[in-house]
Order: structure tokens, then sequence, then C-alpha cells
């Protein structure tokens, strides 16, 4: 089996970092079921809570739905709330259960070790603020990966709401700030993640951007039609760059009807990648699991369900080299052509 780099989890907002290194009883992602499904490193994000409940007793599928979005979170709030998730990870490297990784060097040196390699990113810029004066610090830290919203609107971009069924069209893009978020970033070496904003935002990003464009966990809209998931003409940008699409594993996202049913079969997630491989190529297609931050189909289970998610993408007709592409060389690749080691 070869390794697996997810583009996506939020283990870091769901557990402490003693719970991660140690073993949690719930959740999705550990140290210990990392190693035992073959995960070898992954993008840790840091999300920024705030009071108000995205989700509240929304029902999901299959007559739709449309979740009101929190009210945008001031930079103080979530500089300290993203101190304290990132604090998480820095935690775990001290006690040796991962290594924070910056570079495709310290990359290769975890799959070398065998030691579970993070990247950290923020999922939402909030915490730099709009005059960018935090950005630096956050990449000395090692942030090098930065989605300009999650979902709510920011300073930054005004994000895709959760809507079902929807196109992701759903208002205006990039801010000022935002176009010199995506400036600032390519300079730096940071990915721009795509998952969150909407079609306008995601032109803007493309028309701006001199890097791969990446969408770290997105599934494909013509299977799914929500707000959150790509068109076609998405993919075929994003392959144009040499970027990615990480597919996500949340249900709602993956379900042609919509529905938060974990009673999801394995096969609805291989047929997003099986579409995203066939519009925008090969090489273009990756993971992005959502991990601890969203549900996934009981056949999965968590994190130690990957090879069986390895396995369905073999039995529906992909070989070995394209499952390892799948799998860690897609990312490694378009990894390596963002950032500046």
């Amino acid at each position: 089996m070869p390794p697996v780099f997810d583009g996506h989890n939020d283990a870091l907002t769901a557990a402490e970092a003693v719970a991660i290194a140690g073993g949690r009883e719930d959740g999705h992602l550990d140290v210990a079921r990392a190693a035992a499904g073959g995960l070898a490193g992954g993008i840790f994000a840091v999300f920024c809570e705030s009071e108000d409940d995205a989700f509240g007793d929304v029902v999901f599928g299959p007559d739709g739905y449309d979740i009101p979005l929190p009210a945008p979170l001031p930079h103080e709030d979530a500089l300290s709330s993203a101190t304290r998730t990132a604090a998480r990870l820095f935690t775990l490297e001290a006690m040796g259960a991962v290594r924070v990784v910056r570079s495709t060097a310290d990359l290769d040196r975890s799959l070398e070790d065998g030691r579970l390699a993070a990247v950290l990113g923020l999922e939402g810029a909030e915490p730099i603020g709009r005059d960018l004066s935090g950005l630096d610090d956050w990449y000395e830290a090692g942030v090098r990966v930065i989605g300009p919203v999650w979902s709510r609107p920011n300073d930054f971009a005004h994000g895709v709401p959760f809507r079902f069924p929807s196109s992701p069209d759903t208002g205006p893009g990039l801010t000022a700030a935002g176009e010199r978020l995506v400036r600032a970033c390519n300079a730096l070496g940071i990915v721009v993640d795509l998952s969150h904003l909407n079609e306008n935002g995601f032109w803007d990003v493309a028309r701006i951007s001199s890097a791969p464009l990446v969408a770290s966990h997105s599934g494909a809209h013509a299977l799914c039609p929500s707000s959150r998931n790509l068109t076609d003409e998405q993919l075929r940008a994003i392959a144009t760059t040499g970027g990615l699409v990480g597919v996500v594993f949340a249900v709602p996202f993956l379900r042609a009807d919509g529905a938060d049913d974990t009673d999801t079969p394995l096969r609805v997630l291989v047929e997003h990648v099986r579409h995203v491989a066939e519009v925008a190529g090969i090489d273009h297609v990756a993971l992005g699991s959502d991990f601890d931050g969203a549900p996934v189909p009981a056949e999965l289970g968590d994190v130690t369900g990957l090879p069986r998610l390895l396995d369905a993408l073999a039995a529906d007709g992909f070989t070995e080299p394209e499952i390892e592409a799948i799998a860690w060389g897609n990312w490694h690749r378009v990894l390596g052509a963002s950032w500046r080691d």
C-alpha cells in the first residue's frame, strides 16, 4: 500500500494534543490510527471557532438545505483562537508525535523515518489581519497553506455558503485585501486553498495567482450539486495550472441527494475521484478527507479505513501507479511546486 497524504483534517480543532498523540475513543484521527491506516502526512487545519453555530439543527437533504453562516469573526478573536489551536500541533511535535513540515525535504524525511508529516494550514485568514501584518509571523511559525475564508465572510473574501442544491456562484469574490493576500502568499510560497471560496473568488485567484491552483477538500459538482463543490470548468482550470483537487470524504458533498447520511457506499467517494480524474486528469486528483470536520462514509469509518479506500480505487480500475499518485505523489509534486524550499 502506498503512503497517503491527506489534504485536510480538523483534528487540531476536535481534540487536545495529548489525545491526538495518545489515542482517542472518538473522532477520526490520532497518531496511532494514522499509522494503522497508512497516513504518512497531511494538512492539519487551524479553524477559528466562533460562538455562532453554523449548522445548528439543520436537516440535510433530500429537499435541500441553506445553512446560515456565522457572523464575521473579529481579528483579535480569530488570532486568539488560532494561536491556541496551532499550539496543539507544536505540542505534538515536541512530544515526538509529528514533524511540522515546512519544505518538501521535511516531507521526504518524514516518509523515510516514519514520523507523521504535519503541514500547518489556516482555514480562514482572519488570524492574519486585513493589513497582512501577521502573515510573515504565521509563515515563520510554519504555516504553508492558507484558505482565504472558511465560508463565512471576512476581510478577504465572501466565501461559499452551505447550500444544496446550488451553484458555487453565490456572490462576490475576493476583496482588495484578498487580492493582496494571494499575491503575498505567492511571494512567500504559501499554498492558497480554494475549497471554501465561491466561484467568483475562485476565478479571482485563478486570474491573480502564479502558483498551482489547489482545492484541498472539495467534490465534483456534476455528481453532487452542493455549493461547496467544483464545476467541471473549475476542475479543468485547476489542471491547466498543474494544481490538484483533494477529493473530500464528507458525505453531504458526495451524495447526489445531499443527505448527511453516513450509510453511503464507498463507491460514491470513488465516483468523485474518477470524475475529477476524467475531467482534470490523473495528475490533478488527490485526497482531502475533512476528517474530524464532517461525517464520512461508515464503510470508511476513520483514518484506519484508508486501505479500504485504496482497494476500492483499485477495484474501480485505477492502476497501481495511478493510486500512488492519488495517495501521495500528486500532493508531493504540487506542494513542491508551490513552496520555497
